[in-house]
């Protein structure tokens, strides 16, 4: 283990979470973390069970006299976004993850921490593991692909769980219980072109942006970080409108469900140009810089040659897709009426990829309200429709209604009043938890998020608080030892 993190507290929770960090664990490269926690459950002598869709589920008796407590299923998911800076060579499916302490917080070194969610997974291991903890029976459930789609919450059987209360181990605010999640939907949109020989007398130049912040598309979607999708078409779109260039390929963001940090585009200029496309770029980049000084000090873009281009692509195509990328919704799209601070829906223009003939562009649309969900979703089909472009809408799964008379609730909220003699907050989180999926298939389940303190998740600045790992702990061991 590292030897710095295996001397935190609580210990137990820290030595999984350690072991988790070593284990290859991207979005359908999950399969060894998968036999890490069937491993600790068999060794443990517990009923192990895997399902169609690589779910585990890990049963555990209750602890002496608490064999009447309703049964508990503490749950969290085995992926991890995998994000890397541009400068940090890291395989994802072989490298772990190289972790660090940075005063209060564990950091890793250029990617992401995988604490979101190995922090849950470790903490529901630990629980498992101890023979101290008072508890009625356990059902630990540990799902797949929650980072890409969902797949292993839609494929959980509807008579496979036997608790009547969920833990979600998935939040990132210490001392907050959060009871409801916004619903979203995958919009996928494709058109493929014929490309078209460079004529001579072209320069071919590539620009690139990289050193935005990126970040979680639900919870730091309201942050004003700049999206490289959006910022690189813009850049793209003025230099076209005025130097006339042409296109050769565009490559911006890797994952869904994360604000695109980087993007680059290749393109060509009439030789005759260039000095008026440098310059035109210089100033349309210093303002951007200055635009998002106070959110994104270290964005940097770059125009260089390139002479790797072969083809570009057909001009009416180039303009259509340029304008469609311009008019594309992305960010805040409405704030919630009945949460303050909440955001109700919005979009995030997370991967966009332009080469050999084809386009591919990929959407995450997030709502806690369904009807505006499946708004937004005709709005990106509607758009790309006006440039022949199909878009498939997928993935859709509900929001999480919250429910403030909920009795596990007011159990956690009177015991994190006891343990630390101050009040919990109560919230609702922009984000996908598989809690709408798991309630929709149990319906009446009674369920509460929660989770230590984790900043900058699905971005390579992720980092988890230490102390609010012992608050989380501590919370977690009270209510289920509250729970009769």
């Amino acid at each position: 283990m590292n030897d710095a993190i295996s001397n935190l507290f609580p210990q137990p929770v820290w030595k999984h979470f350690d072991q988790l960090t070593r284990i290859p664990r991207p979005s359908h490269h999950e399969a060894a973390v998968q036999a890490y926690v069937m491993q600790v459950g068999e060794q443990l002598g517990l009923q192990v069970i895997r399902d169609q869709v690589d779910n585990i589920l890990i049963r555990k008796a209750a602890s002496p006299g608490m064999e009447s407590a309703p049964g508990v299923v503490l749950q969290g998911h085995l992926d991890m976004v995998p994000q890397a800076n541009a400068d940090t060579r890291h395989d994802f499916t072989k490298d772990p993850i190289r972790t660090r302490i940075e005063q209060d917080w564990v950091k890793a070194s250029g990617t992401t921490l995988g604490a979101d969610n190995g922090i849950g997974v470790a903490a529901a291991l630990a629980v498992l593991e101890s023979r101290q903890l008072k508890h009625g029976p356990i059902e630990a459930l540990f799902t797949s692909n929650e980072e890409d789609g969902m797949t292993g919450a839609f494929g959980i059987r509807p008579d496979w769980l036997q608790g009547k209360l969920l833990l979600n181990m998935d939040s990132e605010d210490e001392g907050v219980l959060c009871i409801g999640c916004a619903g979203g939907a995958n919009a996928s949109t494709r058109l493929e072109y014929t490309p078209e020989a460079i004529e001579t007398g072209w320069i071919g130049y590539r620009l690139t942006l990289k050193g935005l912040k990126g970040g979680h598309s639900g919870v730091d979607i309201h942050r004003g970080r700049g999206n490289a999708n959006k910022l690189l078409s813009r850049l793209l779109s003025v230099a076209e409108s005025v130097c006339d260039i042409r296109l050769s390929s565009f490559a911006g963001g890797n994952m869904r469900n994360a604000i695109p940090r980087e993007a680059t585009g290749v393109f060509l200029v009439s030789a005759s140009r260039t000095a008026e496309l440098k310059a035109l770029i210089e100033v349309h980049s210093d303002a951007i810089t200055l635009e998002l000084a106070a959110v994104e000090p270290d964005l940097s873009i770059e125009l260089q040659p390139d002479t790797g281009a072969e083809y570009w692509l057909p001009q009416g195509i180039q303009q259509g897709l340029l304008d469609a990328l311009m008019a594309c919704p992305n960010g805040v799209m409405r704030m919630s009426d009945t949460m303050p601070g909440l955001v109700e829906s919005s979009t995030n223009l997370a991967i966009v990829n332009v080469a050999d003939g084809r386009i591919e562009i990929k959407s995450l649309i997030r709502s806690s309200v369904d009807s505006a969900r499946d708004e937004l979703c005709a709005v990106h089909q509607s758009l790309f429709r006006l440039i022949g472009a199909k878009t498939v809408i997928d993935g859709q799964y509900p929001g999480w209604k919250p429910d403030l008379n909920s009795p596990l609730l007011r159990i956690m909220r009177h015991a994190y009043q006891e343990i630390f003699d101050n009040e919990a907050e109560i919230g609702a989180i922009h984000a996908g938890l598989e809690c709408g999926i798991i309630g929709g298939k149990y319906p009446g389940l009674d369920m509460i998020s929660f989770g230590p303190t984790i900043r900058y998740p699905h971005s390579p600045d992720e980092c988890m608080h230490i102390p609010s790992v012992q608050r989380f702990w501590d919370l977690l061991v009270a209510t289920l030892a509250r729970l009769q």
